[in-house]
């Protein structure tokens, strides 16, 4: 399951990730068996986007069983908090 979640970000994000996943709640879509080209691409448009309009926040997750708690994270543009590793498990640490 690939979730991409968006704040105040321009209207071009919305139709984009709209083309390519369900939008389950304003400013939230979901994909649940995305492959990882795709996820790429995706991501790839997002970042570019976010480096040439700076505004907003996006966060990209999904299963990785690699991953520190079989979970991977991208992010751009600033958070409110930031995720760490403690011993294995992510934490959310408020800044």
């Amino acid at each position: 399951m690939t979730v991409v979640v968006i704040v105040n970000v321009e209207t071009r994000y919305r139709g984009f990730l709209a083309s390519a996943m369900l939008e389950i709640a304003p400013g939230v879509y979901t994909a649940p068996m995305m492959t990882t080209g795709i996820r790429d691409r995706i991501w790839d448009v997002l970042s570019r986007w976010y480096h040439e309009l700076g505004q907003g926040s996006i966060v990209m997750t999904w299963r990785d069983p690699t991953a520190i708690g079989e979970q991977r994270i991208r992010t751009l543009g600033e958070a409110p908090k930031s995720i760490v590793d403690a011993d294995g498990v992510y934490l959310v640490k408020y800044n």
